[in-house]
């Protein structure tokens, strides 16, 4: 049985993380080199997972939405013109054609790469945060 004590300790740990878990992920986007993607291109757009922090910056989306964009194997965000959420995209669309490990089909890229260190953090990252199915 937890103790009133342990209990307040748990709430106050995961307070302090999602504290930690917000500071984390704008150092992270910070450090995530930019390109210009294809206009109009949406290759690498597909399901992915993000974390809670992440989703709770995207617009709502209902079920039959999520569904819908399932169905098709995409993004509930990719609109006709590409992604409607680009400036808050998560942190695995943001690596996406920055490391040779995630490559952009389309041979863009930042000019320089992002650095291991930083990848193996955003990584660390995902691991380590409940993730969402966007």
């Amino acid at each position: 049985m937890v103790s009133e004590y342990e209990k307040i300790k748990l709430l106050l740990k995961n307070k302090n993380n999602n504290n930690n878990n917000k500071e984390d992920l704008a150092r992270l986007r910070k450090a995530i080199p930019t390109f210009e993607c294809t206009p109009g291109c949406h290759d690498c757009c597909g399901p992915v997972t993000t974390s809670a922090e992440e989703m709770s910056r995207l617009p709502y989306k209902t079920d039959t939405e999520h569904e819908a964009a399932l169905d098709e194997y995409n993004c509930v965000h990719l609109g006709p013109k590409g992604c409607t959420v680009y400036e808050e995209r998560p942190l695995i669309c943001r690596l996406f054609g920055t490391t040779p490990k995630m490559p952009c089909p389309n041979d863009r890229r930042p000019d320089e790469m992002i650095d291991v260190k930083v990848e193996g953090q955003i990584h660390h990252y995902i691991r380590n945060t409940r993730q969402v199915l966007v």
